[in-house]
C-alpha cells in the first residue's frame, strides 16, 4: 500500500511540475499573441512574407496564410486558407502544407525549447529557415518533372467561429489547458508504467540504431517519439522537466529538441494537411527524411564542436535554472 501511495504522490509531483513549467510559458505568449493579433500583426508579417511566397512557387497571398500560422497554429492558418478561395495545385498544396508543418505556433514553441535550454534563434533558424529550404527543394523538384500540377481538392470545411467575443476566446484556452493537463497526466502515468513493466528500456534497444544515426541518447528516447506522434509541447514539457533533474545531459537534449522543431505531431497535423488536397508522400516522407537528413548533419556537427562553443551559441544545461 505504501508502494502504491509513493507511486502516486510522486506521479502527481511529476504532473504539477510539468504543466506548471508549461502554462508559465505559454499563458504570458497567449495573452501577448492575441494583443498582436488585435493590433493588425498578423497582417504586418504577412507583408513581409508575401514576396518570398512567389520563389518558392506559391501566390503571394498565402504569406497571410503561414504569417497565421506562424503566429498561431496549423488550425487557424488552414482558416485562412480555406477562405482565400484560390485554387491551387497538388503540388502548390503540398509545398504550402510542408512549410506549415515545419514553423508554426513559434512564439510558444520557441519559448518552450528555449525552456530547454535552446537558444532561440538556432530553433528560429532551423524552422523557418528549413521550411524555406524544404520548399524551395520541393518547388523545383516539382517544376523540372512537372509533377502533380493538378488541381488540389480541399476535403474540410472548418466550421464558422459564431462567438468572437473575448470571453469565447478565454473559454476555449481554458479547454485547452484542461485538455493538455489530462494528456499530460496520461502520458506521465503511461511512462512510469513502462518503466517498470521494463518496456522503455526494450523500446531504447529497438530505436537505439536509428537514434544513434541522430544522436538521440537512449535516455530522451521515449519523450522523443511522444514530442513526434503528438507534439512539440508534450515532449518538450517531459524533456524539460528531464532536463532539470540532470537525468539527460544538455546535448542530448538540444538534438533531441531541434529533431521536434521539424518533426512533431506526425499524425494529428499531416491529417490536417491532407485535408485541404496536399500529397501525402511529400507532407509525411518528404518532412521525415528531411528531418532526419538536417538533424544527422546538425548532430555530427555538434559532436565535433568544443562544449564551451556549444553552450555559448547552441545550448546551456537547465538543471540549476530555478521557477
Amino acid at each position: 500500500m505504501t508502494i502504491v501511495r509513493h507511486f502516486f504522490a510522486e506521479l502527481f509531483r511529476e504532473i504539477i511540475n510539468v504543466t506548471l513549467t508549461l502554462f508559465k510559458i505559454m499563458i504570458p505568449i497567449i495573452l501577448i499573441i492575441k494583443v498582436v493579433e488585435e493590433m493588425g500583426g498578423i497582417i504586418i508579417l504577412s507583408n513581409v512574407l508575401s514576396p518570398l511566397m512567389e520563389t518558392v512557387g506559391l501566390p503571394k497571398e498565402m504569406g497571410l496564410v503561414w504569417a497565421t500560422t506562424l503566429l498561431t497554429n496549423i488550425y487557424g492558418g488552414l482558416i485562412v486558407f480555406i477562405n482565400t478561395d484560390m485554387p491551387l495545385s497538388v503540388a502548390q498544396v503540398s509545398i504550402l502544407g510542408s512549410m506549415m508543418l515545419l514553423a508554426h505556433s513559434l512564439p510558444i514553441e520557441a519559448a518552450i525549447a528555449k525552456k530547454a535550454g535552446v537558444n532561440l534563434s538556432v530553433t528560429l533558424l532551423i524552422r523557418v529557415g528549413g521550411s524555406f529550404v524544404l520548399a524551395w527543394l520541393l518547388h523545383q523538384t516539382y517544376q523540372t518533372g512537372d509533377y502533380l500540377n493538378q488541381p488540389a481538392v480541399t476535403l474540410w470545411q472548418p466550421e464558422a467561429v459564431m462567438d468572437t467575443s473575448y470571453l469565447a476566446w478565454g473559454v476555449s484556452q481554458l479547454k485547452s489547458f484542461m485538455v493538455m493537463f489530462g494528456v499530460i497526466s496520461a502520458l506521465l502515468f503511461t511512462l512510469k508504467i513502462l518503466k517498470l513493466l521494463g518496456i522503455e528500456k526494450l523500446m531504447a534497444i529497438l530505436l537505439k540504431p536509428f537514434l544513434k544515426i541522430l544522436g538521440v541518447s537512449k535516455e530522451a528516447t521515449n519523450l522523443t517519439i511522444i514530442g513526434i506522434t503528438l507534439g512539440l509541447s508534450f515532449g518538450g514539457g517531459l524533456l524539460i522537466n528531464e532536463a532539470k533533474t540532470g537525468h539527460i545531459p544538455a546535448r542530448d537534449v538540444f538534438t533531441a529538441i531541434m529533431l521536434l522543431n521539424l518533426l512533431h505531431s506526425l499524425i494529428e497535423d499531416t491529417l490536417l494537411i491532407l485535408l485541404i488536397g496536399a500529397d501525402f508522400n511529400t507532407i509525411f516522407w518528404g518532412r521525415l527524411v528531411f528531418s532526419v537528413v538536417v538533424i544527422s548533419v546538425i548532430s555530427s556537427l555538434v559532436r565535433r564542436v568544443s562544449p564551451q562553443i556549444c553552450e555559448k551559441y547552441l545550448y546551456h544545461s537547465v538543471i540549476s535554472v530555478k521557477e
